[in-house]
């Protein structure tokens, strides 16, 4: 009977099972398998998110979800093997949210607006932003916070921080905090606002540009108009979603700015001039624009956007530690509150002026 060589013996296969060890060593989990508790976690927090908001409808989706993470983090219920590959899964989903988002805004529905009222939109969001920026940064706030903050604040809240991330060079503390302080004062201006219609005399139209060009989450801004009536809503939501639609230019300027600013490095170590979920949004908006998806697809693709959102900021809040959101977080509150007032004060500002 033949026998077998020390060589054949080690040119044989070894089956080896998930877990098993070898030479003192366990055998590595595939990717996807390593993953698997990751988003199961970003699933159940999700759920979590939406059934919070379905019990309190004036907090948004979104806004659950960072602050659902942020707990469930904090009291202990997020597993060390959920943690692997966490970050990973986060972002892929970050960037199908933003680009889903593409499909909400239409380039027909902006250009009804008008050239004035258009500059009125551009030009606060353009100075909130760099005023919002640089009083951050002179109060002591990082670079990427009060870009952040300054972004959130002038554009759409949540998702605008969340796209700019990245480019931002943010972690995941930079992007929790600028959340909390958007959903605070965006929330206290959907109160606010309705109140001032009558005293300042604004028409029913004013008062719809006023809302959607200066209050920072769409939800927030559909709440703020509601009382006004339906057409009310209609109206700020167009000059909303028209904030939402300059996110693409302003990501793409910023990081084009950044790059040009930074230390010189080889092209290959270089982040694209306009990253790809950007181009991705503005491809959305013009398939949405050409009129060639049925109302009902736009419908479930919305739905698609804010649990790909709302799942990648759970992953985000579920990375923050609670001591840290309270590390100056007066110079936090500070900037944000001057913020919200700046761009209520221009934008206002703005209105009268075209309505003349």
């Amino acid at each position: 009977m033949s026998t077998l060589t020390p060589e054949r013996d080690a040119e044989a296969p070894v089956q080896v099972t998930v877990g098993q060890q070898v030479d003192g060593h366990v055998a590595p989990r595939h990717r996807w398998t390593r993953g698997l508790p990751g988003v199961l976690l970003l699933v159940v927090g999700l759920a979590g998110a939406f059934l919070a908001h379905r019990l309190f409808d004036q907090v948004g989706v979104l806004t659950w979800s960072v602050g659902l993470g942020v707990v469930a983090a904090n009291i202990g219920l997020v597993p060390q093997a959920a943690q692997a590959g966490l970050g990973a899964v986060t972002k892929r989903l970050l960037r199908v949210g933003i680009v889903l988002l593409g499909f909400s805004v239409s380039f027909a529905a902006v250009g009804a607006l008008g050239l004035p009222l258009l500059g009125v939109i551009a030009g606060s969001l353009v100075s909130t932003l760099l005023f919002t920026t640089w009083l951050g940064r002179r109060l002591g706030l990082s670079p990427a916070r009060a870009l952040l903050l300054g972004t959130g604040t002038a554009i759409c809240g949540a998702s605008a921080i969340a796209a700019m991330e990245d480019t931002a060079e943010a972690d995941e503390e930079d992007v929790t905090v600028s959340i909390a302080m958007v959903t605070l004062f965006g929330s206290l201006a959907l109160v606010l606002l309705p109140l001032l219609q009558a005293p300042l005399g604004l028409t029913d139209l004013q008062f719809g540009i006023w809302t959607g060009a200066s209050v920072h989450e769409v939800g927030q801004v559909v709440a703020a108009a509601s009382p006004a009536g339906a057409a009310v809503v209609a109206t700020a939501i167009v000059v909303k979603l028209t904030r939402v639609l300059m996110l693409a230019p302003v990501v793409a300027t910023v990081s084009a700015v950044r790059r040009m600013r930074g230390p010189a490095v080889t092209d290959s170590k270089r982040p694209p001039i306009v990253p790809l979920f950007v181009l991705g949004f503005i491809a959305c908006a013009a398939v949405r624009t050409t009129g060639v998806i049925p109302a009902e697809a736009l419908g479930w693709i919305t739905h698609l956007q804010v649990a790909a959102l709302g799942a990648a900021l759970f992953g985000m809040g579920a990375s923050v530690r609670i001591a840290s959101l309270f590390k100056r977080s007066g110079a936090v509150m500070t900037a944000s509150a001057a913020g919200s007032l700046f761009i209520g004060l221009v934008t206002l500002g703005g209105v009268l002026l075209v309505s003349q």
